[in-house]
């Protein structure tokens, strides 16, 4: 055995359960196994609408044809702005079997965060949800570019690439804009047999899907997947979950996430098992809907789960039908629940370069396999931990950064070059600390970075720092992550008044709320003197040092901003 920090997987051809590695085919698999069993269950104004596998596949073919109809094929990139809804998996499905390329959009986007990933994603049809809790996306488009959605045919001098729009909602009166229902009915302009031919046209190789998350830079990056990197864990997750034939999954995360497409999204349909979709979460109407529809497989962050465990109803639901749920999960101490011996195979590690992980155990494995690593290096992947300056794979035992290569590794990142995505060997070097033990598994040890991980969803603190330096009485802005129980990383700013200012923490959240999704606002604000932050001329900080004065200053007080 190599003392050399660097492991592989299995080859890809031994991985168990694999099916088609393209969008179509995986679909196509999936419906012809359960083509009678409930796909997916959605309440929306006091009904309850249930689609088979059938019927999930009849809607994507819908919009298939709805896509080709409007010239849509190869390559088109759909942009999707919804929340968990069955029009979202009709839509981004619908998209794959067009030849298109589906591009899933954070409903959290505030109007300065959307027009920068239109403008980005360079997508030409726009799928939306107009209402999302207190958000109206087409009065949003309406205040990017007045008269966007005048009627006529949409011609953006901000947005060149767009062409179109349909949604979900009631449209905006006398505009250009197209219904849900009217934008399904072109597909009786499209033969079914053509949307097939197409669809079997899609190659693993192609583009899949383009999803956006923070990275190192301000803006988020737009990761392009492709089909068989996303086939591939959506198949997976089911075997790295252990799941039977009984899975009920309820989540309250958006599937324009990574984590949430691969692992509950997939795991569920691989399974033949119901997606329990709830757009916006509210903790007394999960566990009602939890209690209602017989979950299963209940898949959430750690600060959901502590608002389960606050909700009114939490002493008045009978929750035992739960069976995939870990033990140390808060979820598990209702009085209704008996586990059966099920661990979340939470030993693994990941991104969405990859579409979720790399190295892990499944939920079968014994847990003293980890020994708390995370996990060996999964079928078709080469994982290696390198000195970060140099690119040096280290020796097993150093710590260095992780690098990995492997099928679910993206293409690459939107309109940059491949040198900065992949080393010369075609690795993502992750930006992540970690090493490699002497029986090959992966032990990660967080960022070597300043991204900030929150409740699930990571934040570029030079995002917020930009952000918040744009506002008058503010001189300087440095967001650090301080551990927090819940999420296990809480934003706090670290504000530098402008001379002769009194902005508030209050105001400076205000601030923050008007320009950045709601995950991005710093929980905590906290005033400093410009020497507390011991600038160099590049005006950087030493992340490491500030991250510790703010958990003394906030161990100290029980107050912030101050």
């Amino acid at each position: 055995m190599s003392d050399l920090a660097i492991i592989h997987g299995p080859p890809l051809e031994e991985e168990p359960g694999l099916g088609a590695l393209t969008l179509p085919g995986y679909l196509r698999e999936v419906t012809d196994r359960y083509a009678d069993r409930e796909a997916l269950v959605f309440y929306e104004a006091g009904s309850r609408i249930s689609w088979t596998y059938s019927r999930l596949w009849e809607r994507a073919m819908t919009v298939a044809r709805a896509l080709l109809s409007l010239q849509c094929g190869k390559d088109t990139r759909v942009g999707v702005l919804m929340t968990n809804r069955p029009e979202w998996l009709a839509a981004v499905f619908g998209a794959a079997l067009a030849g298109c390329v589906a591009v899933p959009l954070s409903t959290f986007s505030t109007e300065p965060e959307l027009e920068y990933l239109l403008r980005a994603s360079a997508v030409s049809l726009l799928l939306l949800e107009r209402r999302v809790a207190r958000k109206d996306f087409a009065a949003m488009l309406s205040a990017l570019e007045p008269g966007i959605l005048a009627a006529g045919g949409l011609r953006s001098h901000r947005f060149p690439h767009l062409r179109h729009f349909a949604l979900t909602g009631e449209a905006p009166g006398g505009s250009g804009i197209e219904s849900w229902e009217a934008f399904c009915a072109r597909a009786a302009h499209v033969p079914a047999g053509l949307a097939l031919e197409t669809a079997a046209e899609v190659r693993p190789a192609d583009i899949g899907a383009i999803l956006f998350s923070s990275g190192s830079t301000a803006q988020p990056k737009g990761i392009v997947n492709s089909q068989r990197g996303i086939a591939i864990h959506l198949w997976r997750w089911r075997r790295m979950f252990a799941l039977g034939d009984d899975v009920r999954c309820w989540t309250p995360n958006g599937f324009f996430w990574s984590g949430n497409f691969g692992c509950a999204l997939g795991s569920t349909l691989s399974a033949g098992g119901t997606l329990l979709l709830q757009s916006i979460f509210e903790p007394a109407a999960a566990l009602e809907l939890m209690h209602r529809e017989r979950v299963t497989f209940p898949y959430a962050w750690p600060h959901q789960w502590k608002q389960l465990l606050e909700a009114r109803n939490w002493d008045s639901v009978d929750l035992s039908s739960v069976v995939y749920l870990d033990p140390v999960q808060p979820l598990a101490a209702h009085p209704s629940i008996r586990l059966r011996g099920w661990t979340d195979p939470c030993c693994s590690y990941g991104s969405t370069e990859t579409f979720t992980i790399s190295t892990g155990y499944p939920a079968d494995a014994p847990r003293q396999a980890a020994e708390g690593s995370n996990g060996m290096a999964l079928p078709g992947n080469t994982v290696k931990v390198v000195d970060p300056h140099t690119g040096r794979i280290l020796k097993r035992g150093e710590q260095g950064e992780i690098a990995v290569k492997g099928p679910t590794l993206m293409l690459g990142y939107l309109g940059l070059p491949p040198e900065q995505a992949f080393d010369p060997e075609g690795f993502y070097r992750s930006g992540d600390a970690g090493w490699i033990d002497e029986r090959g598994r992966l032990h990660f040890d967080g960022r070597l970075s300043t991204i900030i991980k929150t409740g699930g969803a990571n934040v570029s603190p030079i995002e917020v720092d930009q952000t918040l330096e744009t506002m008058p009485g503010v001189r300087i802005a440095r967001c650090v992550g301080v551990p927090d129980e819940a999420l296990g990383e809480r934003v706090v700013a670290c504000i530098v008044r402008a001379e002769g200012s009194s902005v508030s923490a209050e105001e400076v959240r205000a601030h923050a709320r008007a320009h950045l999704a709601s995950y991005k606002v710093p929980r905590e604000v906290l005033f400093l003197e410009g020497s507390d932050l011991e600038l160099t001329g590049s005006s950087k900080t030493k992340p490491a040092e500030l991250r510790a004065l703010a958990v003394r200053r906030l161990s100290a007080s029980g107050e912030t901003g101050k």
